[in-house]
């Protein structure tokens, strides 16, 4: 996640997409976790289905980026003890 949010300065430039609008490529983001990519894979669905992070297909390419928003929300839950 830390390095979603300083996507350029953590991965290489993409042939497709654009690091920041679009996301990171999940074949990155598996690369530098030093795992394969259906490890990343599911990982990376788990946490687009708490909504802490974004999924943008292109080609066949699925891209990643955080959502903002959403884990501010989660970060007022855990501060308020929900």
């Amino acid at each position: 996640m830390e390095w979603l949010r300083d996507p350029t300065a953590h991965f290489p430039p993409q042939r497709d997409g654009d690091l920041v609008e679009d996301g990171v490529c999940s074949v990155f983001i598996a690369d530098k976790l030093g795992v394969s990519q259906p490890t990343a894979s599911v990982h990376l669905k788990l946490l687009t289905g708490t909504g802490l992070l974004r999924a943008k297909k292109v080609k066949q390419w699925t891209f990643y980026r955080r959502d903002e928003q959403r884990i501010a929300e989660v970060k007022r839950m855990f501060d308020e003890g929900w």
